[in-house]
This record gives C-alpha cells, structure tokens and sequence, in this order.
C-alpha cells in the first residue's frame, strides 16, 4: 500500500494552491514577499487590519480592482498600475492619499520572482505617492482561472480641497483644462498584447496625481471638478461629468495633444486617441478666472474646451476643419484588459 503525504512539497519558484490556504506556505509567502516590500509601523501588529491614527478632517475613500493583461508593459505593470489608479481616485476627490490595502488573486503556477517583480513596482510606487500599504489578504486560485495576478486595493485620504470637488460644482463658462498628451496607457497595453512594434517608443503614463492636485490647491486654484482618463479615455470621462451634471461640454480637437507615435498606431489600428484609455492623465474644471494660473501649475497642461449650460449632457467636439459634432460615450470595448 502506498502512503501519499497530504502536505503539498514546497515551491520557491511557482505559486501552490496551499499559498492560498492560509498555513504555513502562505505564511511564509508573506514573509518573503509581502511584508518586506510593504513594511511600515502599522503593519507591526500582525492583525486581521490596521488601526489608523484619527483624522481631523473629511475622509475619502475607493477601492478598485486591476485585471491587466499582459502583467508587464511598457512603462509600468500591474503592480505600480494598481497603486497609482486607487491614489490617482483618492486625489480626484481633492483628497491627500494616506493608507491603502491590497488584495491579490494569485493563479496556481505563477513564477514566484513575477509576483516579487509586481510587489517591488507597487512598493516603489507607493513611495513615490507618499503611501502606506497597510494590511492586505492573498487568495489563490486553480491553474487557469486567474490569468497570473489580480489585484484589488483600496485607499483612505484626507481631503484638502477647501470645497467639494464634484460634477455638481461645476458652473457655466468653466475652463476644461487637459493635465497632458492623452492615449499612450492603452496603446503601450495593445502593442504588447499583440506582439506590435510602431515607429518610436509608447510606454504607458501611468503615474500617481496628487502631486499635480495639491499643486493647483497650493496655487489657490478653485477646483470645481477634476476626474482621471482612464477606462474608456477622455471622451467618456467628459460624457460622465456632463450627463451628472446636466450641462454640455464643447472641446476643440485642435488643442487636445496626441504624441505622434500614439496618434500614428492610433491611424494604423482604427483607434480614436479620445477612446483610448490613460493612467496619468486627468481634467479639470475651473473658474476663467483661474485658467492663467493653472496653467502654469502644470507644465504640460492645456485648454480644451468650455461648460456651457445647453445642450444638457451632451459633449460637442468641434473638429480640425471646423464643424461641429457630438462627441458620445464609448460603447463596448474599443480596448479590453486595460486596467
């Protein structure tokens, strides 16, 4: 009779079902990966979660949920993406980001250095964010069910904005001002994806935005609103704000910035730049008065458009040769797995 041992052998290198199972192999999935990357007091007492120091101010919070594929892309990987996407949420609601939590969905087989290569980016990213990771859960799934790594993170901030910053705040005659070039996230994502090279080099922009925020709030701009380019890119952002709202929205096509290498892959692909989705890139809304000194806030901003009260959520883009035409929500997936 043949005895078969109900512990599963140890991997150093792939990830096992029994790193999920909360044992001993999970334990020291922690130890190696995780706790060493996101050290911080807060995580000293080893508990089910953190107790943070209290707030005297209004608190933001998000969560969101990071499914890219491939992992790994030109200019980033899931990693720093699901760091700078929940702190980029935190500081479109004029809030400081402070602590954030991070849950990984791990396929079974996964290389355990990836999984090292995607904690290192999100430590390094928080970082740069001003950002503690402070408590976290690890689940592990069967071969084929999890495409390498899925990540859920949420985040807690403190809001600096001296009022709401909202699509209810927004007024008639505000400036819509583009904090930068628009399309490369999603464009670095699809030539990777499909083995695609084009005429110089598309890295995505993903990048944390407080510091651009706290900028403009510094400056005693008046932020009315402000909201990030991602999933379905400027065009459908615009589309949100203007339909809660209930104002219309006109942008010149003329003095949104495409890089020329997204704007020719764009051309080659059958993509529109508006649609295509950013990890760096956000709007804001803001007085007239202000829209001299914002811009000199952020060096590669730009003036594109206007709030004006009629036609009530419709977002009217004004094209190169000078007619006008209605700019609509994205519908389907122009790009999917971007995010």
């Amino acid at each position: 009779m043949k005895l078969h041992c109900p512990f599963p052998a140890a991997s150093e290198e792939h990830i096992l079902l029994a790193h999920g199972g909360g044992g001993r192999l999970t334990q020291q999935l922690i130890d190696r990966v995780f706790r060493p990357a996101f050290a911080n007091p807060l995580q000293q007492a080893e508990h089910d979660g953190a107790i943070l120091p209290p707030a005297s101010a209004h608190l933001a919070f998000t969560t969101d949920s990071y499914v890219v594929h491939p992992l790994v892309f030109p200019g980033g990987n899931i990693g720093d993406l699901a760091i700078n996407g929940t702190v980029n949420d935190l500081a479109m609601c004029g809030a400081r980001p402070l602590y954030l939590s991070a849950g990984f969905i791990l396929e079974e087989g996964l290389l355990v250095k990836t999984l090292q290569v995607v904690v290192s980016a999100m430590s390094a990213a928080a970082r740069r964010a001003g950002v503690a990771v402070v408590t976290g859960d690890t689940k592990v799934v069967e071969r084929g069910k999890a495409d390498g790594i899925f990540i859920n993170t949420a985040g807690v901030g403190i809001v600096e904005a001296p009022s709401p910053v909202s699509p209810a705040a927004i007024a008639s005659g505000d400036a819509v001002i583009l904090s930068g070039d628009i399309g490369a996230h999603g464009v670095a994502i699809l030539s990777v994806r499909e083995g695609l090279e084009f005429e110089g080099e598309i890295a995505s922009d993903t990048a944390p935005l407080w510091q651009e925020v706290r900028s403009l709030l510094d400056a005693g701009i008046e932020l009315h609103c402000l909201r990030d380019l991602t999933r379905g890119g400027l065009a459908t952002s615009l589309n949100e704000i203007a339909v809660a709202r209930g104002a219309a929205i006109r942008i010149r096509e003329v003095a949104i910035p495409v890089r020329e290498s997204v704007q020719g892959a764009c051309e080659i692909l059958g993509l529109d730049p508006l649609y295509v989705a950013n990890e760096g890139r956000f709007v804001a809304f803001v007085p007239e008065r202000d829209v001299t000194r914002a811009l000199a806030v952020l060096p590669r901003g730009v003036r594109i458009g206007t709030v004006h009260p009629d036609p009530a959520g419709l977002v009217l883009l004004e094209s190169r040769i000078g007619a006008t035409r209605m700019l609509d929500t994205l519908t389907g997936e122009q790009l999917p797995r971007i995010c």
